[in-house]
This record gives structure tokens, C-alpha cells and sequence, in this order.
């Protein structure tokens, strides 16, 4: 759950990001947001993803069933995706246009922070308590629409595993 939901007690479309970035890591590493049975460190996917990509190793996350039959470059894409939307600090999330053009490589991958960021803006919306920006790409919304996409097909070639992530936007963001 985000940080702000608990102390706010309300959905926004903040949220809905976060909830879309624990997807997204939920498909590419196979496995629960929490596993109580998991190596200590392993145990929060995001805090445990979040390491991997500060020791430049987040493809080490990777759910081990898909072996090596993935594209290391679109994982990476939806991992990274994934983390800059469940950014415990809600004003630096990006939307989900800009999630759905990084995803389809339209748009750079966002230089993140090498470790976890701590929350700076839990309070009400308009109510900020100072705040970092740590992303390359930064666009500016607009009433333009995002059309239905297909974000991310990881298939596992010859089996029966395979992952896709489809999304649609249709409301103006």
C-alpha cells in the first residue's frame, strides 16, 4: 500500500501509479509484494527489488521459471517502471502517461536513486513537505489521449509460462 494511504485514508490516482508500479514488479519478478518465507532482505519485494537496482544488479529479480528466455533491455524497462511508481514520495511518481511511453520506449528511462528515496510529501494533497527530483524525464501532462497499448510481452518461448502486461488509457490525463 503507499505511504500516503495510510495517513490520508484516500484513493487518488497517486495511488492508482503505485498500485500499477507493484504490478508491474509483481510480473517481472513472479512472486507476492510481501513473502514472509523469503530471505530477510527478500522479504518486501520493493525494498529488496529497490536494493538490486542501487547494486546495479535488479535483473537478479527476475522471476528464475523464465531462465534466460527474456529481453534483458524491456525487463529492465518494466522493472525500472515499476519502482519509479511505487516511489514512496508521491509528488516525484510520474503518471501513467509517462509510465505507458517509457514502457513502450517512446521515452528514456528515468535515472532513479540508487537507494529507496524516504517520503517527503505524506500530508493532504497541496500540502508538501519538501521534495527531491530525481528523474531524467519529467513531461508535462497533457489532454492529449493515450491510446490502448499492449505495454509488455515477456513470453517464454516453447512452454506454457507466459507474462504479458496489457494496458489501456483512454480518459485524458
Amino acid at each position: 500500500m503507499a505511504p500516503e494511504c495510510l495517513i490520508t485514508g484516500k484513493a487518488s490516482k497517486e495511488l492508482d501509479v503505485y498500485s500499477f508500479g507493484v504490478v508491474l514488479l509483481e510480473i517481472a519478478c513472479g512472486r507476492r509484494p510481501i513473502e514472509l518465507n523469503a530471505r530477510q532482505n527478500e522479504v518486501k519485494m520493493v525494498d529488496w527489488v529497490w536494493e538490486l537496482h542501487g547494486n546495479g544488479k535488479i535483473l537478479a529479480a527476475v522471476d528464475h521459471r523464465l531462465g534466460d528466455e527474456y529481453d534483458d533491455k524491456i525487463m529492465e524497462c518494466l522493472m525500472v517502471v515499476g519502482l519509479w511508481c511505487v516511489n514512496p514520495d508521491r509528488v516525484v511518481r510520474l503518471s501513467i502517461r509517462q509510465a505507458i511511453l517509457v514502457l513502450n520506449i517512446e521515452a528514456p528511462l528515468p535515472v532513479l536513486p540508487k537507494k529507496i528515496p524516504k517520503p517527503m510529501s505524506l500530508g493532504p494533497p497541496g500540502i508538501f513537505f519538501g521534495s527531491y527530483v530525481n528523474s531524467s524525464f519529467y513531461g508535462s501532462r497533457s489532454s492529449s489521449q493515450v491510446q490502448p497499448s499492449a505495454i509488455v510481452a515477456i513470453a517464454r518461448t516453447g512452454s506454457q509460462t507466459a507474462f504479458s502486461c496489457c494496458h489501456s488509457v483512454t480518459k485524458s490525463i
